[in-house]
């Protein structure tokens, strides 16, 4: 088990982490908002657009719809992972461990591809400063949410 040295790193860690994550859920919810009022409407009569996309996000480039799906994902699971980690930082056994580290690695897992479609969307230029916002808590996270799983199991 890991050592109780580690305890206040992993607290610290899964406080930071989790008030992230809770931007990153507010940031993609304004997005799917957004894109929900401002998408296209079709209807009776209506014929799809040429290049049509049904994530299509107006405020962002081609990569923004997979980018705010996985960054939703990431931040539920996160938001989660966070919770059991509360309950494994509580009590700090080895039998609490397997759970917070199994959600804990989830999430740095929807993370890291969420990630990768930030830097993909960097890359293609057009996006709002919310965008750019989520796009570099989810950088952030990627590496902070990989540390607190290093924390937890004492691997410092």
């Amino acid at each position: 088990m890991a050592s109780d040295q580690m305890k206040p790193v992993a607290a610290l860690l899964l406080f930071l982490n989790f008030c992230m994550y809770v931007i990153v859920l507010g940031i993609g919810g304004w997005a799917v908002n957004r894109a929900i009022d401002h998408g296209f409407v079709i209807g009776y009569g209506f014929k799809l657009p040429a290049h049509f996309s049904p994530i299509y996000f107006p405020m962002g480039n081609a990569a923004t719809g997979f980018f705010v799906t996985f960054a939703l994902l990431a931040g539920v699971v996160g938001v989660a992972s966070a919770i059991a980690g509360i309950n494994h930082i509580r009590s700090w056994n080895a039998s609490s461990l397997p759970s917070a580290a199994s959600i804990a690695t989830v999430a740095w897992t929807l993370t890291a591809v969420a990630m990768g479609f930030a830097c993909k969307e960097i890359e293609l230029e057009i996006r709002n400063a919310r965008l750019r916002t989520m796009e570099a808590f989810l950088i952030i996270l990627t590496a902070t949410q990989l540390i607190y799983i290093a924390a937890i199991h004492g691997a410092f």
